[in-house]
């Protein structure tokens, strides 16, 4: 297949082409899209991490005690991925009333699902106050999590891909992206500031302390603050001028699902496998990699290294996570989404089968004795890599769908995706450790980045076709690669 895709002259004109500071059609300032897409996705993607960071450093102590350590955390991950069997539902949900309704209101709906449930979690009694209550509840609302995130990341790359400028579309498609650095960061500077401050040590916890008693709450309290602000935002937006016009022409379906699975089916499969590396990459570099440092090296497999220190480095690391990804955005829209995701995805199986001498404890060391540089270096390669793969994603997935199905179909391929990259990566890569060695978490990477790349060769470029587009058309332009 050729990288390069060109639109026929009867396809209609790019979706959005108008000054900065907004036009009759935009409705809004172009601000006003990059604020509302970037804080949206920062807030859910805090609201995400905070649960994840807590998964690794706080919920196996109290919502899963055990006498063993390494079954504690197996447990605790085991939860951690219950929010990504629901985010394909989340997706559908969400997907339907985009593709109906637009994106404005559902964008909405799926922020107040995933805070209300953050804020639910800081709520909740503990193993010791309730018993197996506990661990069912948190379930019960990490699933909640899963259902808002399923619909928020689709419906703010909608926002911001079809109300982009042309030829600027990976680049406006890269502020959502940010959120999800931005939300990190948010998340694990406030756990570090509270494990610091209150004297939380990881390596010896003091059960009867305040910071697992209650100071841990805080940070899902706090984030019905961040949903108010998130709203306020985004009730002042316009609806997208691409989704205006297929209302207009009466291009909506009654069904977006059904739609997407008879005439995408062949674009989901590949949007899923375009993002499984990215997944895979993200989640050992933030989730596993928490668990593997600050984990006792006796009964996990880990390095023992005390959890404020390490976050100190994982969150230097996040900083050329957030710094790539407007790089990524550049790239994509300069030399186009496939060719750039080929060579950035290459890199990534690189990385991958270089982990045993990266992270074996003979080479880098455990706890006092770690050698800090190394492990330095090693974040801010992975957290490099992470912005280079993450950033053209909200450009490359939309852009695989017609208008009347896009915020279905991106959102199914994104989140089935992390069903496969994300919620089975933190326990299979602690199993991993476990049973094998720290270097087999390198192999799982880099098969996932072979598969990854079999989905990009198999795919056609996108960056010059129109986002007013239906199914026939790219079927069409899928069939006309060579």
């Amino acid at each position: 297949m050729s990288t390069d895709q060109s639109t026929s002259s009867s396809t209609p004109p790019e979706s959005v082409d108008v000054d900065d500071d907004g036009s009759k059609e935009l409705g809004v300032p172009r601000s006003r899209v990059v604020v509302a897409s970037l804080m949206g996705t920062t807030i859910e993607f805090y609201d995400f991490y905070v649960y994840a960071t807590a998964a690794v450093s706080v919920f196996p102590l109290i919502f899963f005690p055990s006498g063993d350590q390494g079954a504690a955390l197996l447990a605790s991950m085991a939860t951690f991925g219950a929010a990504f069997v629901a985010r394909p539902v989340g997706s559908v949900l969400f997907g339907h009333f985009g593709d109906r309704i637009g994106r404005k209101t559902t964008l909405i709906g799926s922020l107040l699902t995933m805070g209300i449930a953050t804020f639910l979690i800081g709520l909740l009694p503990t193993y010791f106050q309730v018993g197996l209550f506990a661990p069912a509840l948190l379930t019960i609302l990490r699933f909640c999590q899963g259902l808002g995130l399923g619909g928020e990341w689709s419906g703010a790359a909608l926002l911001a891909t079809e109300t982009a400028k042309k030829g600027k579309r990976a680049w406006a498609a890269m502020w959502p992206q940010l959120g999800a650095p931005f939300g990190f960061l948010l998340a694990n500077g406030l756990f570090l500031i509270l494990a610091l401050t209150f004297s939380h040590d990881s390596t010896n916890p003091d059960m009867d302390g305040p910071f697992l008693t209650w100071v841990w709450r805080l940070p899902f309290l706090l984030s019905l603050v961040m949903v108010a602000v998130g709203l306020y935002v985004r009730v002042r937006l316009e609806e997208t001028p691409v989704f205006r016009r297929a209302a207009a022409n009466d291009e909506r379906v009654k069904a977006p699902l059904s739609e997407v699975f008879r005439k995408s089916w062949w674009q989901l499969i590949l949007g899923t496998f375009i993002m499984l590396a990215t997944y895979v990459l993200f989640y050992l570099m933030t989730t596993w990699i928490l668990s593997y440092a600050i984990g006792d090296p006796e009964q996990t497999g880990g390095l023992g290294v005390p959890y404020d220190d390490f976050l100190v480095l994982q969150l230097v690391g996040i900083l050329f996570f957030a710094a790539f990804v407007p790089v990524a955005g550049w790239l994509a829209d300069r030399f186009g989404r496939k060719p750039t995701l080929i060579v950035i995805t290459g890199l990534l199986l690189l990385f991958g089968l270089t982990f045993g001498w990266w992270l074996s404890a003979d080479s880098i060391g455990q706890g006092t004795d770690l050698n800090t540089m190394q492990m330095m270096l090693f974040l801010i390669v992975g957290m490099t890599l992470m912005g280079l793969t993450f950033g053209p994603m909200s450009a490359i997935l939309p852009e695989l769908f017609p208008t009347n199905t896009r915020y279905t179909g991106s959102g199914i391929a994104y989140n089935v995706s992390s069903i496969l990259g994300a919620a089975l990566t933190p326990f299979v890569a602690t199993w991993l450790v476990q049973s094998y060695s720290v270097a087999h978490v390198g192999y799982y990477l880099a098969f996932a980045s072979v598969l990854t790349l079999i989905a990009l060769v198999l795919s056609p470029e996108t960056k010059s076709k129109s986002l007013d587009s239906d199914s026939a058309t790219i079927a069409e332009e899928i069939a006309s690669e060579p």
